[in-house]
Order: C-alpha cells, then sequence, then structure tokens
C-alpha cells in the first residue's frame, strides 16, 4: 500500500527544508562537564530559534556533543531524560515540526523522546539490514521501534531512515544494491528515506541519490553535504534536505548556527519551489 507523502504533510511543502540542531554534550557523555540543565536547554532553543527565522520548513534535534556514541543499548536513561525536556522546550518555543535522532541508532530512545515532547518524527539511521560502523555492528532497529512505537501509542511518530548510511561500510555483505537497500527500508515500515555522504558534512552525489529513489515509492531526502551550490541538482531527485554544517557561523557542525545563512539558503530553496 502506498502511503502518503509525509514530507508534504508534516511540512506543508514539497521541497522542504529541515535544520538539525546538535546539542552540547549531555549529561553521561565524555565531554560533559556538568553545564546545567538550563544552559543546555538555552543553546539549543536559542538555535531552534535562529533556524525559524531564517525561513526553515523543520528542525531535528540531535545529541550530535554526546561522541564517541553509544550503541543503542548503552544509550542511558540520562539522555532520554534531557533530550525530552530540551525536545520539549524547542517545540514550545517554535511553531515548526520537530523530530529526534539518538545517535548512535537509538531509535527506541528516540521514539521515547519524541512520545514525551510531542515531535512529529524520528531519524533513525540504521533502519533495515545491518552494517559495519565506528561503533562497532549495528542492527536494523525497525522489528524492535515499530512494536514499540506501536506499545506507547505513537504510531503518529513518523520515521525518516537512512539508506547506504554514512559513518560504516554499507552492508556486512556486498551483495544488494543501493535500490534494494531503499526497498527494504519501505518494507519495513519507514516513511522517507534519507541520502547521505560518507560522514558528517560529506555531500550524497546526484546519481545515489537516484539509486535510492529507484527503489522506493517514499519521499527520499538528503540527510548531508547539502549547500546553496549543490542544493538546485539535488532537489530535482529528493523532496527535501536535512542541512546544518553549511548554515554554521565556520561551516562545521560544532559552531553556531548563522541565521543569514539560512536566510540565504531558504531563499535559494524558494526560488526552486517557484
Amino acid at each position: 500500500m502506498v502511503k502518503p507523502n509525509a514530507i508534504r504533510e508534516l511540512f506543508g511543502v514539497s521541497k522542504a527544508v529541515i535544520g538539525v540542531i546538535h546539542a552540547q554534550a549531555l549529561p553521561g557523555a565524555p565531554g560533559y562537564r556538568g553545564a546545567p540543565l538550563d544552559a543546555l536547554v538555552d543553546f539549543v532553543v536559542a538555535e531552534a530559534e535562529r533556524y525559524a527565522r531564517g525561513g526553515v520548513d523543520g528542525l531535528i534535534l540531535e545529541n550530535h556533543g554526546d561522541i564517541p556514541f553509544s550503541k543503542p543499548d548503552d544509550i542511558g536513561p540520562e539522555t532520554v531524560a534531557v533530550m525530552s525536556v530540551m525536545a520539549d522546550r524547542v517545540r514550545r518555543a517554535v511553531a515548526l515540526p520537530l523530530g529526534i535522532n539518538v545517535l548512535a541508532n537509538g531509535a527506541v530512545p528516540a521514539l521515547a523522546v519524541a512520545k514525551a515532547a510531542g515531535a512529529s518524527f524520528v531519524r533513525v539511521n540504521e533502519w533495515a539490514n545491518a552494517y559495519v560502523a565506528n561503533e562497532g555492528i549495528i542492527e536494523g532497529a525497525a522489528a524492535v521501534a515499530t512494536r514499540y512505537r506501536s506499545w506507547i501509542h505513537a504510531r503518529g511518530v513518523r520515521v525518516f531512515a537512512d539508506v547506504h548510511v554514512k559513518h560504516g561500510a554499507h552492508a556486512i555483505v556486498a551483495d544488494r544494491s543501493i535500490p534494494e537497500l531503499a526497498r527494504d527500508a519501505e518494507f519495513f515500515d519507514a516513511d522517507v528515506v534519507i541520502a547521505t555522504g560518507q560522514r558528517t558534512g560529506a555531500a550524497a552525489t546526484l546519481d545515489e541519490v537516484s539509486e535510492i529513489a529507484e527503489g522506493t515509492r517514499l519521499p527520499v531526502v538528503i540527510g548531508s553535504g547539502v549547500d546553496g551550490e549543490n542544493v538546485g541538482e539535488l532537489l530535482t531527485v529528493a523532496a527535501g534536505v536535512i542541512v546544518a554544517s553549511s548554515l554554521k557561523e565556520e561551516g562545521v557542525w560544532w559552531t553556531p548556527v548563522s541565521e543569514a545563512k539560512v536566510r540565504a539558503f531558504v531563499q535559494v530553496v524558494e526560488k526552486l519551489r517557484r
């Protein structure tokens, strides 16, 4: 059964711009130095407000400051607790659809945060199959996560699933094509599929995006490496972009969001929509 287009339903546009809020190191992470909760919250709310003033269509909150990331079973309750508070404050401060990404591949924790904070979707970096990542062997989360989503009555929370995922080998064995990997994500009940480059800030190629689109009827979104120069080409195939590094003050993920860069990027996309 063909699903409704989740990009149009969530964001109300055909070419969505989704800004990523990279939270600072949270309690339990190696980089955490005891910052009070209010400071952690104030940081993500300020980032969200800069994105919103720049004109993005949606946001994703992720714990990118928690490097090196834990495997899913090692993500602690402190991460879920703090991210739930942050997500709730962001959603109250900014009237944009909000997504949650708990790294690495924390599909169940992300759904818990989304349920608690009223977020609209989650991003899951490995939804189907398995791959070798920086964290080790990561297995697809779909079977457990869909059951958990049903159990907590959160079926309205959409799943954005990476295909040919960054930061790892693309399969334990290389006997499945990229279109097949995209079909797997759709078969396992994802709502949107994501194409990325090899690492944070690296661009997906148009050929790879086209291969993913070939394998699924779901909307395809670009998940890394998008800037004002390549967004026009990529949006000829994709239904939206998830963008962060190119919109930061120094062009790297750990610096603050530049409202001016966001506004300029959104203006480019708006011209493409017209």
